[in-house]
């Protein structure tokens, strides 16, 4: 299953309904620090006189009012891009339980967790982990839209809904009784912000928080993923061992090391019609212009040959958010370091996008490790922030690129442009 979200940025000043304006921040691709960079020329987005049209009624058009986070590197939304700016691996030994006969040791552990002021101490002693975080990120994003305290009181509940999903939540869920999740698996945040924002355009929501949470680091699950043959054994430098690209991933062997290891963590946003957010003057960050679904039914993990269900929903999703793909020059891949996926997903991403030399992209997965259901939501809160600052995080642990079958459209220098839609895409297992 693969899902495409498609964000524009909306500067606070200005016509809220002019979809043409662009945003004039450089955007820099920020390199780790083992890189040698050069610089590039300023490239210049334009809009293409071919390009789809794109929806002008303010009741449909789908605005992204707040952002909440719950991650390795925080639980605040700067603090979590500053992490990410600096290239900083959010990857440790697990020391909540005993992993010593585990042949992976570590993951992306969410460390100094406070729910204190979100959720009653009688109430937080009694939830999971995945609910907790996600209750927390969903009200620093309401919070984030000037939704939080006395303002939540001016939220029709009538009109307002939540569409959360999780891949596996949190294992203790399994003893407590029966639960019901929305599951796409890596696409499940993606899949969210697709239904969240078409029940805002159907007329049956004004108000919708939408995203993806996980929280699942404990024996019974690492062991599942052990016996699966999908984390990666780099136990003496864990901090490395999320490479999207890298040369290692194209070599015969070590298997294992050529997977991901698994994460937990949590991201909401709020999503409300322009129409609605304009009234009660919110604070307008991004444009949901589009998405699109679709389903390879093909193998459980692989993509199909040639990258042709990808590539389909690239397509559709452009398509759905009347935008052309020259009007495209950032893109934030789903990049999980596995060599199917990887190379399934460069391979569409060359054939949508013809002309690459003007599009840089960057994995935020090289830093955080892959959170299953809350991976296109993290992605998309990096995505916001890097057409907000002006800035584009690096792709750490790009150790060695040469003969790499992805060096083509790998970014590992500093340039300069001007980012004014991006593509988040998210994928299968």
């Amino acid at each position: 299953m693969g899902t495409q979200a498609h964000l524009v940025y909306k500067p606070f000043l200005g016509s809220a309904f002019n979809p043409l304006r662009k945003n004039k921040l450089p955007i820099i691709v920020k390199p780790p620090p083992h890189i040698i960079t050069t610089r590039h020329g300023v490239l210049h987005s334009h809009f293409s006189s071919t390009a789809p049209k794109r929806e002008k009624d303010a009741k449909n058009r789908v605005d992204i009012t707040g952002m909440g986070v719950v991650s390795v590197f925080g639980n605040d939304v700067d603090t979590y891009y500053e992490r990410l700016l600096a290239g900083e691996s959010g990857v440790g030994q697990i020391d909540r339980f005993d992993v010593s006969e585990f042949p992976t040791r570590f993951a992306g552990l969410i460390c100094g967790f406070e729910s204190e002021g979100y959720i009653k101490g009688k109430h937080d002693r009694r939830l999971d982990d995945c609910q907790r975080y996600c209750i927390v990120a969903g009200k620093k994003a309401l919070e984030h839209a000037a939704l939080g305290g006395d303002e939540l009181s001016k939220i029709n509940k009538a009109r307002s809904g939540v569409v959360v999903g999780t891949g596996l939540g949190g294992s203790t869920f399994f003893s407590d009784g029966v639960v019901t999740l929305l599951e796409r698996a890596c696409a499940t945040s993606n899949y969210c912000f697709c239904a969240a924002a078409n029940h805002i355009r159907k007329g049956v929501a004004d108000l919708m928080i939408a995203g993806g949470v996980e929280a699942f680091i404990n024996p019974v699950t690492l062991g599942g993923f052990v016996a699966t043959n999908a984390l990666s054994a780099r136990n003496d430098d864990p901090q490395t061992a999320s490479r999207p690209w890298d040369q290692e991933i194209s070599c015969n062997g070590a298997e294992r090391d050529c997977r991901l290891f698994r994460l937990a963590r949590e991201q909401s946003h709020v999503m409300e019609s322009l129409e609605h957010a304009m009234k009660r003057d919110a604070p307008i960050i991004a444009e949901f212009l589009g998405g699109a679904i679709n389903c390879d039914a093909y193998h459980t993990t692989n993509p199909r040959p040639y990258a042709i269900g990808i590539t389909s929903c690239i397509q559709s999703c452009l398509f759905k958010a009347g935008v052309s793909v020259d009007e495209v020059n950032y893109i934030n891949a789903h990049a999980t370091y596995t060599p199917a996926g990887d190379l399934a997903e460069i391979t569409a991403l060359k054939m949508v996008f013809k002309e690459i030399s003007g599009i840089k992209m960057n994995a935020t997965k090289s830093m955080i490790g892959h959170p299953l259901a809350a991976a296109g939501g993290m992605e998309a809160i990096a995505t916001i922030k890097a057409i907000q600052t002006g800035w584009l995080h690096p792709t750490i642990n790009q150790f060695d690129l040469k003969g790499s079958r992805f060096v083509v459209v790998v970014v590992v220098g500093v340039a300069e442009g001007v980012v004014t839609n991006d593509v988040t895409v998210e994928g299968g297992l």
